[in-house]
Parts: C-alpha cells; sequence; structure tokens
C-alpha cells in the first residue's frame, strides 16, 4: 500500500513537471521552425532544419538590445523603489502602535484589488496634465503603487514575527529607530524582500498594457514591444516571434534559477511567521 501511494505521488509530480516544462520546449522547436511548417499539419513535430537565422532576426530586427535596456531601467528603478517604500511601510505597520495603524494598512490591502486595467483612463489624463505622458515615469509610477501593495503584506506578515525583545535591547544601547530597522530589520528581512524582488521583477517585465497605452517613442519601448515587429500588414513571421519570446524569457528564468532557493524561503518565512 506505501509503495502504491509512493507510485502514485511520483506520477502525479511527472505529469506536473511535464506540464510545466512542456510549453518552454515546445516554443523553443516553435522558434527553430519555418513559416510553413509551423502552419502545416503536424503541429507538434520537431523542425526538419533548425532555422536559427530566427534568432539573429529576433535579435536584430527585434531591437532586442535597446528594448532590454528600457525594460531592465524601469525595472531596476521600480524594484529599488518597491522595496525602500514597502519596508519601511511594513515596518511602520507592523512593530508601532499608532491610529492609523488599521487604516492604512486596509489601504493598502484594497490596493490589491484594484484591477489596472480600470485605472489606464484616469492615469492618461492626469500624465497627461503632468507633462509626463510617453516618457519612463508613466510606467515607474503606477509600476510602483500597483507592485506595493502586494510587497507590504509580504513584508509585515514576515516583520510581525520578529521578536520584539531585539529591538528593545537595541533601543537599550541607544539605537534610534532608523538604525534599527536599517541594522536589525531589513538584514533578518532579506528571504521575503528577495520573494518581493522576484515577484515584482517578473510583473513589471512581462507587463505590456500599460506600456502600450502610456508609451509610442519607439526609444522608449519596452522588450514585450518587440513580438510586433515581426508583424506586418500581409506577413507574420512566426518564428522569429518564437525566438524573440525566448530571448525575452531568458532573464527571467536567469534570475529565478539563481535566486529560486530565496525565493522558497520567503515564502516559508512569510507563511510561518506572519
Amino acid at each position: 500500500m506505501a509503495s502504491f501511494k509512493k507510485g502514485l505521488v511520483y506520477l502525479l509530480l511527472s505529469i506536473l513537471v511535464i506540464t510545466q516544462i512542456y510549453p518552454l520546449f515546445w516554443l523553443v522547436m516553435y522558434s527553430l521552425k519555418t513559416n510553413e511548417e509551423i502552419l502545416g499539419s503536424n503541429f507538434f513535430s520537431l523542425p526538419s532544419s533548425p532555422q536559427w537565422a530566427n534568432y539573429k532576426a529576433a535579435y536584430k530586427g527585434g531591437h532586442y538590445l535597446q528594448y532590454l535596456g528600457n525594460s531592465v531601467l524601469v525595472t531596476t528603478v521600480t524594484l529599488l523603489c518597491v522595496i525602500v517604500l514597502s519596508a519601511m511601510v511594513a515596518y511602520a505597520i507592523s512593530r508601532f502602535k499608532w491610529k492609523l495603524g488599521g487604516v492604512v494598512t486596509l489601504v493598502f490591502l484594497l490596493g490589491m484589488m484594484i484591477p489596472m486595467q480600470a485605472t489606464l483612463l484616469p492615469l492618461m489624463v492626469m500624465f497627461k496634465h503632468m507633462h509626463i505622458l510617453n516618457t519612463r515615469w508613466s510606467l515607474i509610477l503606477p509600476y510602483i503603487t500597483f507592485s506595493t501593495p502586494i510587497a507590504v503584506f509580504i513584508l509585515s506578515g514576515f516583520m510581525r514575527g520578529i521578536p520584539a525583545e531585539i529591538e528593545e535591547s537595541a533601543f537599550m544601547d541607544g539605537a534610534s529607530v532608523y538604525r534599527i530597522f536599517r541594522s536589525i530589520i531589513l538584514p533578518i528581512s532579506v528571504p521575503p524582500i528577495m520573494t518581493v524582488c522576484i515577484l515584482t521583477f517578473i510583473t513589471i517585465w512581462n507587463e505590456y498594457i500599460m506600456a502600450a497605452t502610456f508609451i509610442s517613442k519607439e526609444s522608449l519601448k519596452t522588450l514585450p514591444f518587440g513580438v510586433y515587429t515581426f508583424v506586418s500588414q500581409y506577413n507574420v513571421n512566426y518564428g522569429a516571434i518564437g525566438a524573440f519570446l525566448i530571448l525575452g524569457a531568458l532573464p527571467v528564468l536567469l534570475v529565478y534559477f539563481v535566486l529560486s532557493e530565496r525565493i522558497t524561503k520567503g515564502m516559508v518565512a512569510g507563511a510561518v511567521k506572519g
């Protein structure tokens, strides 16, 4: 009976692994095919002759380096702002006793429930009057706004589990609130901070709706725009689109695999201590 249960678990895990890995494998095969093979009847077949030229077309024709640089810049600035702001707010909510603490917490929880699409028109009008429409700030500011609530939720749940005795002893030694936050709370909170970094990175890296709404300058477009370079009125280069999707996913996969252990630790720590 035990061996049967173990075999069933292995079977379920194998199915889960296959369903997760196969789409990526299929996309790699897709990127190495010609249009004729992609549009042919045998949809799941391997490429007869790998078309490495698709990657060359994706790299040059898709303005890969330019769009990659814009995505890196926007994502980096957003990440730094989200980490700093959410860490300070989470510390204030979880460690201080003040009248508006519950109200502030409720505001951030409500912020997690507002769909991004519902804010496009108001933001468009606001940014136009602020003269920041079609600039990087028209992406960075809403990205920070929509990423901060979930970051506060994760960090505050972790910080509530930090023993108060650590701060009390530091206060007795003459440390200020800012010193305690910088030298004690932040180093302890590294695991959930890494979780926030990864979740925010993936969300912003793949975001297209706001980028397409607020950005029209070719020099400011981010990586998701590159796909449409290969779509014209009379022709679509499907292989190059697949290659560009692979190139665009490589930074995300690299970051995730490098920091995957920290992500798991951060999730577990936040769940247990929160």
